[in-house]
């Protein structure tokens, strides 16, 4: 399957051996923004050498339905097909400024030796947070990683509130903030970068009524990393 290969940017980190083992952890996700939301999370234990996406290359069909729609059901399918251990949707919906989900996950000696943490931030047209394959610790101990925004590639941010959530639709869902404007005529072009790249952040303004965007420059802007992913390694069982 296309979208789950090897990504030259972790082959440091795989180079080495990954043995199966059984490990009981908590991943805990943490919303470090002022006004963002998020759609539900999705957490996964997936094999080496598999990945959700690739920063510089362009986003599969599944990861654009996540980063355009919040809809996380493709990348389940996806990640079902290779024998992943997946966790859905741990805060059961939208996850709020300064709030955090956890879920527990075990990989029950599986060659599921890689970790990975995505969700659409709202409001946004393409935005998303991503932990991209990491190894899973096997130590017991708690391990922290602060992750940026993602821009998919697959949407002009033209911050204009209207609904759209289909991939290819152009268009923000909406902002469960409720601090969203109207009357927007469009903040920006198609992407430059088709590719999966690191957001440029929302440009906004401060016409609720009316400008170029229907974001709150106040409001909606924000700062790397947007999430915080803890890790408590609990147990170590031998295969």
């Amino acid at each position: 399957m296309k979208m789950f290969k090897r990504v030259a940017i972790c082959a440091v980190f795989l180079s080495g051996s990954t043995t199966a083992s059984a490990v009981d952890f908590n991943v805990e996700v943490i919303n470090l923004t002022n006004g963002l939301w998020y759609t539900p999370f999705l957490i996964a234990a997936h094999p080496e050498g598999t990945s959700l996406f690739t920063t510089g290359q362009p986003a599969s069909a599944s990861l654009q339905a996540m980063a355009e729609g919040g809809d996380i059901s493709f990348l389940v399918t996806d990640l079902e097909a290779i024998g992943a251990t997946i966790a859905e949707d741990p805060a059961g919906g939208f996850l709020a400024p300064a709030m955090s989900a956890n879920a527990d996950l075990n990989t029950d000696g599986t060659s599921n030796v890689l970790l990975s943490v995505v969700s659409m931030l709202l409001p946004t047209n393409d935005a998303f947070a991503g932990l991209n394959a990491i190894i899973i610790p096997t130590e017991p101990g708690t391990y922290i990683y602060n992750i940026p925004a993602y821009d998919s590639g697959t949407e002009a941010n033209d911050e204009i509130i209207n609904g759209g959530m289909a991939p290819g639709v152009p268009g923000i869902p909406g902002d469960p903030g409720g601090l969203g404007g109207t009357g927007g005529t469009g903040a920006a072009m198609a992407d430059a970068n088709t590719n999966v790249h690191i957001h440029r952040n929302t440009l906004g303004d401060l016409d609720p009524d009316a400008g170029r965007s229907d974001l709150n420059s106040t409001v909606h802007r924000w700062l790397n990393p947007v999430v915080r992913v803890v890790v408590t390694v609990n147990e170590m069982v031998a295969p």
